[in-house]
């Protein structure tokens, strides 16, 4: 049986809820978003966004609005991923994603923030005193959901939904000409001091789900990523190999790993289908740019598996 009591304060709670929204509403001159931290007023016309790290960027870039400025996973020297570098010339770099420069931020004088609940939360009072902020929650497989929420931000909602049916469109015809010769596919990824193994929930199992390639065991879990030794290499498994390294191999397990025998029994390595692709497009990039140049590579790449005549004798 249900408390009285406890009903009567769940609707209290939702009609104060529903009060504070509408009185945001009424007295926001642009704008009311909700994202992940709650209601925020931006205002009609954005012309200033800073992106706190490279998810946000992509969105911007490819909503057709450079930032201001932005936070990178790449060091000051060369921040930008390659594949929207030269639309960042006049963007100051803020730091890493995850520490962003607020004095910086604030000089920038920026009408709109984008970042997220997962990587910013502690920052999102000081930076909300700067600009309106908007949030997204996590990073990454929900990417979609990012971009129509950053589109959103910056009044560009119908922009964000066009990139995303024309990426759904060029996935279907992907998945339509693999029909049932579909590869299994690993990820392997290269950082100081871990080897992953990326699994579906991740920004680039949300592609591969999308493109309608399965994976082996390995990447075939409801998780982000599995860290491995270099003893569990021979449990990578898949057809196809995609590899990145993330900063200089040679301080990462890279060049042990690769040249040892335990790498040389895989399979895709054997059958020398085993591709070193782009670090900031299939880790970093988190954006429909980037999952639009992950069908790239996967068409370059699989090529072979798309054609009507099938997969190569040997299989």
């Amino acid at each position: 049986m249900r408390d009285p009591k406890r009903t009567l304060a769940l609707g209290l709670l939702l009609v104060l809820s529903v009060v504070h929204n509408a009185a945001l509403a009424q007295a926001c001159s642009g704008r009311l978003v909700t994202h992940a931290m709650g209601n925020t007023c931006v205002p009609e016309t954005v012309t200033r966004v800073v992106a706190l790290e490279t998810g946000e960027l992509d969105s911007a870039v490819m909503l057709g609005l450079a930032p201001v400025g932005a936070g990178s996973w790449l060091g000051a020297d060369d921040p930008w991923p390659d594949y929207l570098a030269d639309a960042l010339g006049g963007t100051t770099y803020l730091g890493l994603g995850d520490r962003p420069n607020l004095e910086a931020i604030a000089a920038l004088a920026p009408d709109l923030i984008l970042g997220s609940k997962l990587r910013h939360e502690a920052l999102y009072a000081q930076l909300s005193q700067v600009a309106p902020t908007v949030f997204t929650e996590t990073v990454g497989a929900p990417w979609k959901e990012n971009l129509r929420l950053h589109g959103e931000a910056l009044g560009r909602a119908a922009e964000a939904q066009a990139l995303l049916e024309a990426y759904e469109a060029r996935a279907a015809a992907f998945r339509e000409r693999l029909g049932d010769r579909a590869p299994t596919i690993s990820v392997v990824r290269f950082l100081p001091r871990e080897i992953r193994v990326y699994q579906r929930a991740s920004f680039s199992g949300s592609v591969l789900a999308d493109a309608g390639l399965p994976r082996p065991p390995s990447g075939d879990v409801d998780g982000f990523a599995a860290s491995i030794t270099e003893e569990g290499v021979p449990e990578i498994g898949g057809d196809v190999l995609f590899v990145s390294v993330y900063g200089p191999k040679a301080e990462t397990a890279y060049p042990r790993v690769t040249s040892g025998p335990l790498w040389a029994g895989l399979e895709a390595v054997r059958r020398g289908r085993v591709y070193e692709v782009a670090e900031d497009i299939w880790m970093l990039g988190v954006g429909v740019g980037a999952a639009e140049r992950i069908l790239d590579d996967l068409e370059i790449y699989l090529e072979h598996y798309t054609r009507a005549s099938g997969a190569p004798r040997g299989e």
